[in-house]
């Protein structure tokens, strides 16, 4: 499974969005949209370090890393982290 659709699972899994069926596009803000809160951004950073060995610094939690799975995949792959599952 490639690391967009692991990502959108494990949100759309842990994250539910009370009272609104509205689907989840890459882009919406998890922040905005009250899907994730700040406990949940911790859940969501153990996940990406377990599942792609990626160490994530306290430098590095900040929205524009994590605010949205388009942004959580750039910063997975800026990490090299996807290079090195490829090798």
């Amino acid at each position: 499974m490639d690391p967009r659709a692991l990502i959108r699972a494990f949100i759309e899994d842990n994250f539910v969005l009370h009272g609104s069926a509205k689907a989840l596009e890459d882009d919406t803000s998890l922040l905005d949209t009250g899907r994730v809160d700040s406990t949940g951004v911790l859940t969501l950073v153990a996940y990406i370090e377990d599942t792609f060995g990626v160490a994530v610094s306290d430098e590095d939690l900040v929205p524009e890393n994590f605010d949205s799975i388009d942004r959580i995949v750039a910063y997975v792959e800026r990490s090299g982290a996807l290079a090195q599952e490829a090798s």
